[in-house]
Order: structure tokens, then C-alpha cells, then sequence
């Protein structure tokens, strides 16, 4: 499973509004991969969690996954519409 995949998966399963879940890639420096998650304004509070944990985890799993999938370095951007 692709990293992009993987993320859009993670997320929408923690969202009200799975619909409005948007996972993009990009390649940045050093052949760093940003991945950008955007989802409602409703689903903020559950994508960040209490003071960033939920926010903290997901991105432990998506590096973990990406370090799986010999992708040395990942960041996870998190925004709404």
C-alpha cells in the first residue's frame, strides 16, 4: 500500500466526514516527502486530539509505515478546508 493511500485510510477512519478527507504528496528537499492531509473544520479536534496527541500518533504510524517502505523521511502537514 502507498503512503498516500495509507494515509488517506488512517484519517478517514478517524473523521465524521470521510468524504471530505483530502491526502496529497509532494517531494520536497532532500527527497523528503510531504504529505498534505486536509479535512473538514470539523474534524480538526479529532485529527489534532487533546494538546496534539492523536496528531503526534498518526504521524508516528505514517513514519513508521513509510520506514517500511524504505522512505527515509516524511512530513505529515494537517489542514482543513
Amino acid at each position: 500500500m502507498k503512503l498516500e493511500e495509507f494515509a488517506t485510510y488512517l484519517i478517514k477512519s478517524i473523521v465524521k466526514n470521510p468524504d471530505m478527507v483530502k491526502v496529497s504528496s509532494f517531494l520536497g528537499d532532500d527527497e523528503e516527502v510531504i504529505l498534505e492531509v486536509i479535512v473538514a473544520e470539523s474534524d480538526m479536534g479529532a485529527v489534532i486530539g487533546r494538546e496534539g496527541k492523536v496528531a503526534r500518533a498518526i504521524r508516528t504510524i505514517i513514519q513508521a509505515h513509510a520506514y517500511l517502505n524504505n522512505i527515509k523521511r516524511v512530513k505529515v502537514n494537517i489542514d482543513s478546508f
